[in-house]
């Protein structure tokens, strides 16, 4: 069974930096597409960035130019650095394949911009 377990969140001032990590137990998740999601309170989830296995990226409009994803297929781990952070980004972020599988949302991780 597929684990995802994220990891790296915290607060930040606007402006700031974070990166955020995802381990995933199982080889699956080398071979398909995956994504990193954001639920911000009384918000539904949605995707924030997504990356096949093949490396190719697509973005959300709100986070184009500042967040960037990667995967290493080998180690099973994918990253999201988000940088510029805003208010706004404020959100607990998930990863999970994309599209994403009921099966393997996990705990998630909270992210607070704020001053």
């Amino acid at each position: 069974q597929v684990q995802l377990v994220e990891s790296g969140g915290g607060l930040v001032q606007p402006g700031g930096s974070l990166r955020l990590s995802c381990a995933a137990s199982g080889s699956i998740f080398s071979i398909v597409a995956v994504g990193w999601y954001r639920q911000a309170p009384g918000k539904q989830r949605e995707l924030v960035a997504a990356i096949t296995s093949g490396g190719r990226t697509n973005y959300a409009d709100s986070v184009k130019g500042r967040f960037t994803i990667s995967r290493d297929n080998a180690k099973n781990t994918m990253s999201l650095q988000m940088n510029s952070l805003k208010p706004e980004d404020t959100a607990v972020y998930y990863c999970n394949t994309h599209p994403p599988t009921r099966a393997y949302w996990g705990q998630g991780t909270q992210v607070t911009v704020s001053s």
